[in-house]
């Protein structure tokens, strides 16, 4: 892919964006489908169901070590979509389910803790970047995230660590959806001490509006599957525009 060169305060940052060194952890939920999809309906996009009237929501926390944004943390909660007619766009992305059923990762709320990534990530991507206090601990077996926002308590996810799992280089590529645009990112991950298990997460939410929307998905306390990755090299290219 051709580069593609954009000024963010003051920074020339240009496309694909690396990611040099950072860490994840991530918990997925399965919930109603139709609740997920009143949810994320503004999208255009369908929630897959990877069980029956179930969909996805995996909320995860990152720290960003080493990156052309610079270090950060952020928060994000997605959910597994289907959008019909149009294939992957990354090269990266091997799953066959992927590449026949079309899926990708819907983010709907990606709150971070640093002006830089901010900007660039709505500039860029279009992503739903806000600022908020972005609390971890990843120091002990269990890692901690407590996010904030606007001084509300919104969610402490907590992830234990699970058996080592065999680390893949792949990726879902990203939907999001700003000023009217649905967007779609290709980017490629190449992961370094991976772990997962069932269950292994719980979360507790708080009072704030975004506490409220989840709550309203029935989001059970305790996560389907988590999962985490001590090390990852990561590249995004710059988006496609699907829709005017």
């Amino acid at each position: 892919m051709n580069a593609t060169r954009y000024t963010i305060q003051g920074h020339e940052i240009t496309t694909p964006v690396e990611v040099r060194d950072a860490s994840a952890h991530m918990a997925s939920f399965l919930v109603p489908a139709a609740a997920a999809q009143d949810l994320v309906d503004y999208s255009g996009l369908e929630v897959a169901e990877p069980l029956p009237g179930r969909a996805a929501c995996t909320i995860a926390f990152m720290r960003y070590l080493d990156s052309d944004l610079g270090p950060y943390h952020e928060v994000a909660v997605a959910f597994l979509v289907r959008h019909k007619g149009t294939g992957p766009a990354s090269a990266f992305t091997k799953s066959a389910e992927v590449a026949r059923g079309f899926l990708g990762a819907f983010i709907h709320q990606l709150p971070v803790n640093q002006e830089l990534t901010l900007e660039a990530g709505r500039t860029i991507w279009g992503f739903p970047k806000f600022l908020a206090d972005i609390d971890l601990d990843g120091s002990g077996p269990v890692a901690r995230c407590t996010l904030r926002h606007e001084g509300e308590l919104v969610l402490t996810l907590e992830i234990s660590r699970g058996m080592k799992i065999p680390a893949r280089g792949s990726s879902v590529d990203a939907y999001s959806r700003a000023d009217g645009v649905l967007r779609l990112t290709a980017w490629s991950m190449e992961p370094r001490g991976t772990r997962g298990r069932p269950g292994g997460a719980v979360l507790r939410l708080g009072d704030h509006p975004i506490a409220t929307e989840l709550r309203g998905l029935d989001l059970p306390r305790r996560a389907a599957f988590s999962s985490t990755i001590d090390h990852m090299h990561m590249r995004f290219q710059a988006p496609n525009e699907l829709e005017p």
